[in-house]
């Protein structure tokens, strides 16, 4: 037998936790692009989910969170911890998701990207969102109400309206590029949000900033920003467009629904 000595967690910065769709295939890759930072752990939970993204599909993925939680390694606390899906954290609501989540795991925070994006939004000072969502019209719906119950004014808005998630991971980057543009050209915007985990928008952002002009939000982009300033990582240095040189205004809520 060989003699071992034993050191701190990889995270020794900073745990964080996601609660990944069963048919999520974007967030992780782009994780793995935003969170490289030495020092940062990022583990990852599925929770089943249908492939249909219906807001009853939605709402019964709350039953399943505690469980799913629990599945990420029990071996350290949890600086945050998030629920990776923007339809089902408007349909649930981000206090159920907390709540759910601290059900099954240990963690200081609890966020998810509906509560990242309000949280963006304050950092940008923005007021006036252009909004592309690959949801049917249910869902964009929903999602749209919780923009605008916050404070956000829709400017702009359009749609994929497609139903199955696994066909929401494979919409190109060209066609979120053009998309992106056109509801840019609708109205003036402070920033353009374009929602979904699974939706490869994240990879898309500074050349659409480039040419637009206004900021450029995207689910994956706002969620790993906003764990990083819950968890107290730098993220200034980081490519993934102008929020990343933000930080978290000290007013703002440090979890979800709060």
């Amino acid at each position: 037998m060989f003699p071992f000595s034993v050191g701190p967690p990889l995270g020794d910065r900073a745990n964080l936790g996601l609660v990944v769709l069963r048919t999520d295939e974007t967030i992780e890759s782009d994780f793995r692009r935003l969170v490289a930072e030495p020092g940062v752990a990022v583990y990852t939970a599925r929770i089943p989910c249908e492939t249909e993204v219906t807001p009853e599909a939605l709402a019964r993925m709350k039953a399943a969170l505690p469980a799913a939680a629990a599945l990420l390694p029990w071996s350290m606390t949890y600086d945050v911890v998030a629920y990776a899906c923007t339809s089902a954290s408007t349909v649930i609501g981000s206090d159920a998701v907390a709540a759910a989540v601290r059900e099954g795991v240990g963690t200081r925070h609890v966020t998810d990207p509906l509560a990242a994006v309000k949280a963006a939004c304050d950092a940008l000072g923005v007021r006036r969102l252009g909004f592309l969502s690959p949801y049917v019209a249910p869902v964009s719906a929903s999602m749209r109400a919780a923009l605008e119950a916050y404070g956000l004014r829709v400017a702009a808005f359009g749609t994929f309206a497609e139903e199955s998630d696994e066909r929401i991971a494979r919409i190109e980057g060209a066609s979120i590029v053009a998309a992106v543009e056109r509801i840019a050209a609708e109205a003036p915007c402070d920033a353009i949000f374009a929602s979904c985990t699974n939706l490869r928008a994240a990879a898309e952002i500074e050349g659409l900033e480039a040419r637009l002009g206004v900021p450029v939000l995207a689910s994956n982009q706002a969620l790993a920003w906003h764990m990083m300033q819950l968890a107290g990582v730098p993220t200034g240095h980081i490519r993934g467009g102008c929020l990343m040189r933000c930080a978290l205004p000290p007013e703002a809520p440090r979890d979800a629904g709060h």
